[in-house]
């Protein structure tokens, strides 16, 4: 897990170099997959399937732009100056998966209150990672998320939500990113979990593009979308997707 995980790191860090006014998503995708497999590993979301009916996802990262939640498609879109753009990554190495995503600003230093989004999403991310404690329930998780945004002011997008992860992308159990009336499965050493809050400036209401893919936001609204995969041990939560 630690080198699936550092693997998707790199991965997010290269796309980052490369995310500038004028490429395509699809450029940051062929440069994703290139270094997925040149590393040895595996593209988790490439050809996935949510379903028997559903259509395989086409690329090695999801490019989330704007109003785009997540599962965005890596095609031949053209990124400009003032976007917010969502990457998305997963790899396979040996059989075990890591999974992250990062929000980037597109051209230069955002404009103060996209950096306070921005800033909030990765606080609540970390508030979750931190309350991943032997003992605690994913709940606790949950509330962690909603309370930073909450107190923001930022909208959590109900639908989306964290998962297990492992020898299989989404496993048990899901990790929503806020309070459902249910304190959820204890948390113990070894539990593996992507922990991904998903905000909105706006309504957090979402509909599904015909794409069968992208989740986006109805009101048309900015998302912020942070993710890591972590591995809860007995003294507290590690992140495996760092370099």
């Amino acid at each position: 897990m630690r080198r699936a995980g550092r693997l998707v790191a790199e991965v997010l860090a290269l796309v980052e170099t490369e995310l500038r006014p004028g490429v395509t998503a699809a450029h940051l995708d062929a440069v994703a997959e290139r270094h997925i497999r040149r590393s040895g590993g595996i593209p988790s979301f490439k050809g996935y399937t949510i379903g028997p009916d559903d259509p395989p996802f086409p690329g090695s990262i999801c490019v989330s732009i704007d109003d785009e939640v997540v599962h965005g498609l890596p095609d031949r879109r053209v990124i400009r100056s003032g976007q917010l753009v969502s990457i998305d990554a997963g790899a396979i190495v040996d059989g075990y998966h890591g999974d992250a995503a990062r929000t980037f600003y597109v051209g230069g230093d955002p404009p103060a209150a996209i950096a306070a989004f921005l800033g909030t999403t990765r606080l609540a991310l970390l508030a979750g990672i931190a309350a991943a404690v032997p003992g605690a329930r994913i709940g606790d998780i949950s509330g962690a998320v909603e309370d930073v945004a909450r107190d923001a002011g930022y909208g959590i997008v109900r639908e989306c939500v964290g998962h297990g992860i492992g020898t299989a992308m989404h496993e048990p159990p899901d990790v929503p990113n806020l309070r459902l009336g249910s304190p959820g499965r204890r948390i113990e050493p070894g539990l593996c979990l992507a922990i991904e809050p998903m905000l909105t400036i706006g309504d957090p209401a979402v509909g599904l593009l015909d794409d069968g893919w992208t989740i986006v936001t109805r009101d048309g609204s900015l998302a912020c979308h942070f993710e890591h995969t972590i591995a809860v041990t007995p003294d507290g939560p590690e992140i495996l997707t760092t370099v």
